[in-house]
């Protein structure tokens, strides 16, 4: 792995976030920011997703005072409502459901906080999944076969998961897994790091 001139730190403990990570080649580290992630009332999907992802980066500055701290979060939004992950299959049958033969958009925030600085820098990235007609039955078959209770919107993109859409749409795959790479190089390489370099 490459060696980054300043040090990150992923403010997560998501497998899915840390394999995006792992991808540009940078070295980094990982911490539990233990926020309460509770959205307050009337929030946006938007708003709520770039506070969530400010709060995980800011949480973790005391701990380290010279890092540049990643955060994220992420919900889908289903018919006019907020939905994140689901943990067991009845929540996940529901909101697959519920999803079928509609466009659903997934918002995801991220943050890049400069500890040193003190200074954040937070964004949205939308990304929109087209949903075929599910059975009951094709519902039922992938949650048994993926089991992705900890993915908000009940499915893996990168799986099985593709077997339930009909079109995808948005500036960054990985958006929709829960990292939004091609943002977040943009403003590392904004700090000097750059993983081609």
């Amino acid at each position: 792995m490459q060696t980054s001139p300043k040090k990150i730190l992923l403010a997560s403990t998501s497998v899915y976030r840390q394999a995006l990570l792992a991808k540009t080649g940078l070295a980094f580290t990982c911490a539990s920011p233990n926020i309460d992630e509770t959205p307050t009332a009337d929030e946006k999907p938007d708003e709520l997703v770039k506070r969530l992802a400010q709060s995980k980066a800011v949480a973790l500055s005391g701990q380290y005072p010279e890092h540049l701290i990643i955060g994220s979060d992420q919900v889908c939004f289903i018919d006019g409502h907020i939905t994140g992950k689901p943990h067991i299959f009845d929540n996940a049958f529901r909101q697959l459901r519920a999803a079928s033969g509609k466009t659903v958009t997934f918002y995801t925030g991220l943050s890049l906080y400069d500890s040193q600085k003190q200074l954040a820098q937070t964004l949205c990235e939308t990304f929109d999944v087209v949903f075929r007609e599910l059975t009951d039955e094709e519902i039922s078959g992938y949650l048994h076969r993926e089991e992705p209770y900890d993915c908000a919107g009940s499915f893996k993109s990168e799986g099985l998961g593709i077997t339930l859409f009909d079109n995808l749409s948005g500036r960054d795959p990985n958006t929709l897994i829960g990292l939004p790479l091609i943002a977040l190089l943009e403003l590392l390489r904004a700090h000097g790091v750059n993983p081609l370099l």
